[in-house]
């Protein structure tokens, strides 16, 4: 019955309504509030006083919140053109993969964005490769693609995976062979700023590299290398990454409908070990979204957010309660508790529009948000 009453306040999800009855139902239980009259009237006093509050946006928060179920785009990092293209669409009356799309898109043309798209962040053999997914959140299909080689647009091919078959990743050539067949056509994804990256850091003995527990030393020089026989293993993440260094770009979209994705793009991590994949296709790693709660997405190392699934934990964490603030920060502090020198970030949405991020290592982090109100860029402190 509380349930019942909470949802029909429109604004409220159904999973922070059943939430809310079910901690008042035991409270009430638990104290025998129901023994006599006076307490009986307290009783109902609490209850409209819990759908007064899910009247008024959301239930109570301190980070921010929409104005109600309307469309919405975030997004890692400040790409505020990826945000206001998203933005368009939807405000077109797009659909939330078009939106995704188009915003992950936008973001792979730019090569002032290092991080994401062709001409940046070669690998160890100079040659740069893309990782993309897409995922539809009110059917749980998704398109993935993994060491994507020679097709510039990873998002879109991604979601060809998601539209014309029944997979759900392709990887290495494979995947440049379904693009081709799919229309793309094939080009060389270098440039001459990723040339001559990879040229310099040759030049400065492979550093840094994502190598361990190999000779010759892997911190002195390119290799080829082997194995150490004898080695003690540490959990330490790598030093590589940072804020210009990280798997990204994470963007979330609902359009009018209330139907919710979220779409990933990357080049990886620099220099790294050819046929390296990190977190960005992975799904509940680098993204993941529920109709019936909202999605999350994740940027930094993501050779250790794969391990923990942490976009997944974080739609899970706000299911039962958590807002998106808390959400995120507990995803992060499960991979702390293992890599203490972690960098990442988490970014989380709910289908009512409450929005909010955590980060670890990276001192500050910036993440945009688009809604009817406008486009904006918010900034937090890192743990």
């Amino acid at each position: 019955t509380f349930s019942r009453h909470l949802n029909s306040a429109g604004k409220c999800s159904r999973m922070r309504a059943d939430y809310v009855s079910i901690t008042i139902e035991r409270e009430l239980l638990d104290r025998g509030i129901f023994r006599n009259k006076m307490n009986r009237l307290a009783a109902v006093l609490v209850i409209f006083s819990i759908i007064f509050q899910c009247y008024h946006c959301c239930p109570p928060y301190d980070g921010h919140c929409n104005d109600g179920p309307t469309p919405f785009v975030i997004n890692t990092w400040p790409f505020l053109e990826s945000n206001v293209n998203a933005w368009d669409v939807l405000n077109k009356g797009g659909s939330h993969l078009d939106a995704v799309e188009l915003g992950c898109i936008v973001a792979e043309r730019n090569l002032t964005i290092t991080s994401v798209g062709y001409g940046n962040h070669p690998d160890e053999t100079g040659e740069t490769t893309l990782d993309a997914m897409i995922m539809d959140g009110v059917t749980h299909d998704v398109g993935s693609v993994a060491d994507l080689r020679r097709i510039k647009g990873a998002i879109s091919v991604a979601r060809h995976v998601l539209e014309h078959t029944t997979e759900t990743l392709l990887v290495g050539e494979s995947a440049t062979n379904f693009a081709k067949m799919m229309g793309f056509p094939e080009q060389s994804l270098s440039t001459n700023t990723s040339y001559d990256d990879w040229k310099k850091w040759m030049s400065e003995d492979c550093q840094p590299n994502f190598w361990k527990n190999v000779e010759p030393p892997a911190n002195t020089s390119c290799g080829p290398y082997k194995p150490v026989k004898s080695f003690e293993s540490l959990n330490t993440a790598s030093s590589s990454f940072s804020k210009d260094n990280h798997d990204t770009i994470g963007m979330i979209a609902a359009d009018v409908e209330g139907r919710i994705a979220a779409g990933t793009s990357t080049n990886g991590a620099n220099h790294k070990i050819p046929g390296r994949v990190g977190d960005s296709p992975i799904v509940g790693a680098g993204a993941y979204v529920d109709k019936d709660v909202g999605g999350a997405v994740a940027t930094g190392d993501g050779d250790i957010m794969m391990r923990f699934l942490p976009a997944y934990q974080a739609v899970e964490s706000m299911r039962i309660g958590f807002d998106p603030d808390l959400a995120c920060q507990s995803a992060l502090n499960r991979m702390l508790n293992y890599y203490p020198h972690f960098m990442g970030a988490l970014v989380a949405v709910t289908m009512e529009g409450q929005y909010g991020a955590a980060c670890v290592g990276f001192g500050t982090f910036q993440y945009t948000w688009s809604n009817h109100s406008g486009t904006h860029i918010n900034t937090i402190k890192c743990v």
